[in-house]
């Protein structure tokens, strides 16, 4: 460990500490946030909370009232209950990232004007319009929504990016934003989320290649998206796009009124190999050696948090220090223990830090977040999970 790095500071700062634990060093949060601002350059920024899940982080970010501030402005949530939750904690502009069919989240959302106000749900399909139509349980409220339309680049037969809205082509588009205001919706707003530059690290040239020209067409395709969508709802408030990975792509769409991040602030090791910013982690998980199987392995406790996605090494926990420290491909990140090599130095009772490899997934695993401050001092903030929430 150097003096320079982040982990020193947090290693000092949680030193009386018994781990499991994990600890955000706040220089480097605040510097990475920074960051998304003069990448955004001058575009709000929302932040993706399913990449933070700790409301001290969002408050950091945001402000202590969860209104805007700086560079960022308003929350993407990941679940209307989650949403609801906000709102009761200050958050007045919760934009939906995905549709709901949660009939009593709908309800309570009814029964809250502001809630009501604040919350704009995320739609793709009139079956959905139908759904939130009958859990609202009346006529008088108007729901805002936004129209989540693929981004997703298609070549012949090959679809390249998420499975996320059917609703592609401008007169989709227009179809369900019609469909929404005859059935009593305000229809706000249009989201493209482009995963396939946003989610996908630079490794090598062809990934280059195939981001440039989904950016070219997603561009071209969004112009026409939100000229058929204004022909039935007039202007806008929201066009939302992007992400962490791909800021600079959405940003350079004078059409795009505000782009979201989440992953930027924290840097888990998937973004490690993006080209259009330099990777600063900020969030790290300490785990207690407790055997010695051999002079070069260490057995740590538990540390098998693996992240979601298609299985595979990139979705397992990095040790990061003390550095040379590896997985064993025999057992890897285990449930209750993970063995690693390279241990020679390693003491019964000392720690190994770990890196997650996605930004807001690690909360759901500890209560509490250590929040180490450039001068040392230290703050326990709950996780979602440590204020018993869950949603999802």
């Amino acid at each position: 460990m150097t003096e320079t790095s982040p982990i020193a500071g947090l290693h000092a700062a949680t030193a009386e500490l018994d781990p499991p634990l994990a600890a955000l060093d706040l220089p480097t949060l605040r510097a990475n946030a920074a960051d998304l601002v003069r990448r955004a350059a001058g575009t709000p920024i929302r932040v993706a909370s399913k990449s933070v899940r700790c409301r001290a982080v969002l408050a950091e970010v945001l402000g202590a009232d969860l209104t805007a501030a700086g560079g960022f402005a308003g929350v993407m949530s990941y679940s209307l209950r989650e949403a609801l939750w906000l709102v009761r904690h200050g958050a007045r502009d919760v934009l939906l990232g995905y549709p709901t069919v949660d009939r009593a989240a709908l309800a309570e959302l009814a029964a809250d004007d502001i809630a009501s106000r604040s919350i704009t749900l995320m739609i793709d399909d009139a079956a959905q319009l139908d759904l939130i139509r009958a859990a609202l349980g009346t006529d008088r409220v108007r729901p805002r929504v936004c129209l989540d339309v693929d981004a997703s680049l298609r070549i012949g037969p090959l679809h390249l990016g998420v499975r996320r809205s059917p609703v592609r082509t401008p007169q989709q588009a227009a179809a369900l934003a019609d469909a929404a205001l005859r059935r009593g919706f305000d229809v706000v707003g249009v989201m493209t989320y482009e995963a396939q530059i946003a989610g996908l690290p630079d490794s090598n040239v062809a990934v280059r290649l195939v981001k440039r020209a989904s950016a070219a067409e997603i561009r071209k395709r969004r112009a026409q998206v939100l000229d058929a969508v204004r022909s039935v709802t007039g202007e806008l408030e929201i066009v939302n796009s992007g992400g962490s990975g791909s800021i600079e792509v959405s940003v350079a769409d004078p059409d795009v009124t505000e782009v979201t991040a989440g992953s930027g602030l924290y840097v888990p090791t998937l973004f490690d190999d993006y080209r259009a910013f330099t990777p600063r982690p900020a969030l790290y998980f300490a785990m207690p050696v407790l055997r010695r199987p051999t002079a070069d392995i260490a057995t740590v406790f538990a540390g098998g948090y693996i992240a979601s996605g298609p299985a595979g090494s990139s979705r397992v926990p990095k040790p990061v220090w003390p550095r040379g420290l590896k997985l064993l491909g025999t057992e890897g990140a285990g449930e209750v223990q993970t063995p690693l090599s390279g241990a020679a130095e390693l003491r019964i009772g000392d720690r190994v830090w770990f890196r997650h490899a996605k930004a807001g997934e690690l909360c759901e695993r500890f209560d509490a977040v250590q929040l180490v401050d450039e001068d040392g001092s230290r703050v326990g903030a709950p996780t979602y999970r440590g204020e018993g929430v869950c949603f999802g």
